[in-house]
């Protein structure tokens, strides 16, 4: 695991030794890549690195469901009958 060294020396690396080498923020010459799936999905918003690529930007959704389950349990409105056993 080569993490936040230059694409360069991951490269050079990568040739030398005899197993798979896998980056965070190493560049694109390594066998393998980590993207941490909440960064991916835009789950956090204040870290940003310059390795991370987010493909969704999903905070504003979760917290607005969350809200709106918070809001539906407080009134009663959730579970309703049809969702009970």
């Amino acid at each position: 695991m080569l993490e936040k060294i230059p694409a360069a020396l991951a490269r050079e690396v990568t040739k030398e030794v005899n197993m798979p080498v896998i980056g965070i923020g190493a560049g694109p010459y390594c066998d393998g890549q980590v993207l941490v799936g909440h960064d991916a999905l835009g789950l956090t918003t204040d870290f940003n690195p310059r390795f991370v690529r987010r493909y969704a930007s999903l905070a504003d959704d979760v917290q607005e469901a969350a809200a709106r389950y918070v809001q539906d349990v407080r009134e009663g409105a959730f579970p309703s009958d049809e969702e009970s056993y």
